[in-house]
């Protein structure tokens, strides 16, 4: 199989955001905007553009194997783990599954909450149509999504919260913390009062850790939030 040829300006941006990598395991540090997996708008993703590095860094022929354990939704940034092994990829699957994969994540909200620092439980039902989640007290087809919360520090016009996520649920930190009344900046779809220049959001995949799938080490991988945050 044939990758394109990337340019040195995007060679050298991907090489850049490689967070970690092993035989088994690609960790990225993905931009708002990126799609982790092809979808209907027909957009590069970022498992495609990584196949193309790995070919042309590597001088490898035929097909590269990276496989998506987990997705973050196309506005988030942050830390994205691809699999280069089939085995690889069915374990970390089963680890999510099994809540052994344990994110951070950094929010930079409209609103400071209070208290500063809890523990949000809620039942969730998402609108597939409008592609939202809802906070709900009916249970049938909800889900139940829990995370921590942390005030960090705030800045001139917004406040950096910790979020432990302790579920995995569709838009689940966008909707509790909204149901708080702290959205997300640039977040229109949850609350936020208007967009980034960018289209995304300020909701960053701060922080991971896990058990290599197949060394069995001890896994802490960290991602700097982007550059365009008012920090």
């Amino acid at each position: 199989m044939e990758y394109r040829e990337l340019t040195p300006e995007e060679y050298s941006d991907l090489q850049g955001r490689i967070l970690y990598e092993d035989n088994h395991l690609l960790v990225v540090n993905k931009r708002s905007g990126e799609i982790i997996q092809g979808d209907k708008t027909g957009d590069e993703c970022l498992a495609d553009t990584y196949k193309a590095f790995i070919a042309q860094r590597d001088a490898k022929p035929g097909q590269v194997f990276l496989g998506i354990p987990h997705r973050l939704d196309r506005p988030v940034s942050g830390i994205c783990i691809l699999a280069k092994t089939s085995k690889a990829l069915g374990r970390l699957g089963s680890m999510l599954r099994e809540s052994g994969i344990h994110k951070t994540y950094w929010a930079l909200c409209c609103e400071k909450p209070e208290p500063p620092e809890g523990h949000l439980e809620n039942w969730l039902i998402k609108n597939e149509p409008k592609n939202k989640s809802y906070i709900t007290t009916e249970r049938p087809g909800a889900k139940l999504a829990r995370l921590n919360y942390r005030f960090l520090r705030s800045t001139e016009k917004y406040h950096l919260v910790e979020v432990e996520l302790l579920t995995g649920r569709h838009h689940q930190i966008r909707c509790q913390l909204s149901g708080i009344g702290c959205p997300i900046k640039g977040d229109l779809k949850y609350g936020a009062p208007r967009s980034n220049p960018d289209a995304g959001i300020c909701l960053h995949a701060r922080e991971i850790r896990f058990e290599h799938p197949v060394r069995h080490t001890e896994m802490h991988i960290v991602a700097p939030p982007p550059a365009s945050w008012p920090l």
